[in-house]
């Protein structure tokens, strides 16, 4: 679904931008980066494509995982609406958006599952305290 919704945001369409469309993209695209680039150093070793635990895997909650659970997932949506922003047409980026937290809801569901199993009690408060995507919203 995330990969379908990159592609629709990926259909260039030749019309003028505002300055302010632009100056937000400006904004979140560095933002995003930067996001998903600390998420990815604080998970280390951890860090993998597939959902999935490592034997000696660790509960992280440092860095960008203090305020949210899936900080990664919350940079690539702001990749995508970025770049949506800047080359496509709004109501794509709207469509992408939707399709894609909808794909990101199934895959937060899949892991939070895996973590729940590996650690109980310790994932659970964590998951009571800190939102999936949304800072503050639990």
């Amino acid at each position: 679904m995330q990969v379908v919704a990159f592609a629709l945001v990926s259909i260039i369409v030749f019309k003028p931008k505002p300055a302010s469309v632009l100056v937000t993209a400006i904004v979140i695209m560095p933002l995003s980066i930067w996001l998903g680039w600390r998420a990815v150093m604080h998970l280390g070793k951890q860090w993998r494509i597939q959902a999935g635990l490592y034997s000696d895997h660790e509960l992280v909650r440092t860095g960008p995982y203090r305020v949210v659970r899936h900080p990664i997932y919350v940079a690539l949506l702001g990749m995508l609406i970025g770049t949506g922003l800047v080359v496509s047409w709004w109501p794509l980026v709207v469509l992408a958006s939707a399709l894609f937290i909808a794909g990101m809801e199934i895959r937060i569901h899949a892991e939070d599952a895996l973590l729940t199993d590996r650690f109980g009690d310790a994932f659970e408060k964590y998951q009571a305290t800190v939102a999936a995507y949304i800072p503050f919203l639990h």
